[in-house]
């Protein structure tokens, strides 16, 4: 039983997309500063993590994460009523974390810029036969599931990726790094690892699973004293023996847990509406003016934060959005969708929460993350839920959103077609000087991403009609 929500789809497309647009446009002093990192300014993008605020590309991640928490529930629920013991769920948490580990790991020396500091044909074409390998590890497929060749082939494609980690000399000669890895897929598998489980244990016990957070938070702020304790330890933990494993996990990474946990909350919801009406796809409801008006605000308070935060108009904003979320709060008790009513309530806490904890650690910043960032991110996270929720619902924009739900059914695709297949293919066709021509002004450095992100759409678009989809 695959169980899907399209607004959460939606959202996990619009994530996926808005990570390749943001690393698709032209860099320099072409673009004004809110369409990059707050933190990874123009024109020389050094990385000042003194400077606060957010962009939308510090929501990317964030929306992402949350969509991987929400879809645990969902991803679970036949094991569930299977009543699957703690062994089996670990398993799969483990072969999740493990695979993902992988893929961070294969794709990140694959690119073509990593195996040479001036890549050649040669270079480019491996980028490509590692797209190719990946598509054989990560395919599943029902009906070819337990064929011989099936395994057989997945098994040569893990093989084939492995030889070519031993023996390709990579960047300077340097070979194969553990510490070369691609960072996001890396924090990724640890929330898919240890959110699995924490939802396992705590399914029945969703206030036990929030609960956990204020544990987290405290040893990351006994981390930081001057003096040694047990909690400073736990932190540091990083090795096994004489094998390091920081590469691989750190007590760091489970401070995306804020955003990870309360999101799974969501996914519980989404599951029992489901179950509700009967049915595996999204609740009918009545449209009405009212759940247009909450899409509406809800889109409003995310764009009256972005704006807000980032250029620290801080008490405006602040006051803006209490009276928005007043609002939503109004329609959202006039609502007979308890759906709504819950995501409505959660988003205004969170973001209320998130925004009273914007002075603390200088400001909301994505890096180094705040305890602002976390709320922050996942209260808007659950206002574009809602967005999409009913947007999905209407006749004239519903398309944009199963559009963004069909790149939401096929992130790993999303993710390595830029750089392992496009960016080889217009080097081999001998078109990357134009496209790097793209470079000449605002518009021009706007529409090389769009361009980019359109045919890496495509792709996955493509990948998901044929139902070629790609898992862990």
């Amino acid at each position: 039983m695959n169980i899907r929500n399209e607004s959460l789809d939606a959202l996990r497309g619009f994530a996926i997309l808005a990570m390749v647009l943001s690393g698709s446009i032209a860099f320099g002093d072409t673009m004004p500063a809110w369409m990059y990192h707050a933190q990874v300014p123009p024109p020389i993008h050094e990385f000042n993590p003194a400077l606060p605020g957010i962009t939308w590309v510090d929501l990317v991640f964030p929306f992402f994460l949350f969509s991987m928490g929400a879809a645990i529930p969902l991803s679970l629920q036949k094991h569930v009523l299977a009543k699957s013991s703690i062994v089996v769920v670990t398993g799969i948490a483990f072969k999740r974390f493990a695979l993902l580990a992988f893929f961070a790991l294969f794709t990140e020396h694959m690119k073509a810029w990593v195996m040479s500091s001036a890549p050649v044909f040669s270079d480019h074409l491996l980028s490509i036969l590692a797209f190719v390998l990946l598509f054989f590890q990560f395919y599943e497929t029902r009906k070819l599931a337990g064929s011989k060749v099936f395994i057989v082939v997945k098994a040569f494609a893990f093989l084939a990726a492995i030889v070519l980690l031993w023996k390709l000399p990579f960047h300077d000669g340097a070979g194969f790094s553990f510490y070369k890895s691609d960072i996001i897929i890396i924090v990724l598998a640890n929330m898919a690892f240890f959110g699995t489980i924490i939802y396992w244990v705590t399914r029945e016990k969703p206030l036990l699973r929030l609960g956990l957070l204020p544990f987290i938070m405290a040893i990351f702020l006994a981390a930081k004293e001057p003096a040694d304790g047990w909690a400073k330890a736990f932190f540091n933990f990083n090795h096994i023996g004489s094998f390091q494993i920081d590469w691989l996990y750190q007590f760091y990474f489970l401070k995306y847990l804020f955003i990870v946990l309360p999101a799974t909350c969501a996914g519980e919801w989404i599951l029992k509406s489901m179950q509700a009406n009967k049915t595996l796809q999204e609740p009918e409801a009545k449209k009405s003016k009212e759940k247009v008006l909450a899409a509406i605000l809800s889109l409003l308070i995310v764009g009256c934060n972005l704006a807000g935060l980032f250029t620290r108009m801080l008490l405006v904003n602040f006051i803006v959005t209490m009276f928005l979320c007043l609002l939503m709060y109004w329609l959202a008790k006039k609502q007979q969708e308890k759906l709504l009513r819950q995501f409505s309530e959660a988003g205004i806490y969170l973001l209320s929460l998130g925004l009273c904890f914007e002075a603390y650690e200088g400001g909301i910043k994505k890096d180094h993350s705040t305890y602002s960032y976390y709320f922050v991110t996942t209260g808007l996270a659950f206002f574009m839920l809602i967005s999409f929720s009913v947007l999905a619902r209407l006749k004239y924009v519903s398309r944009p959103v199963r559009y963004l739900a069909l790149n939401g059914k096929n992130p790993m695709v999303a993710y390595v077609a830029g750089a392992l297949l496009l960016l080889p293919l217009l080097s081999l066709t001998y078109t990357q000087s134009y496209w790097d021509s793209l470079h000449q002004n605002a518009w021009m450095g706007l529409l090389k991403g769009v361009l980019f992100t359109g045919v890496v759409s495509l792709v996955t678009v493509f990948f998901v009609r044929k139902k070629w989809f790609w898992k862990t």
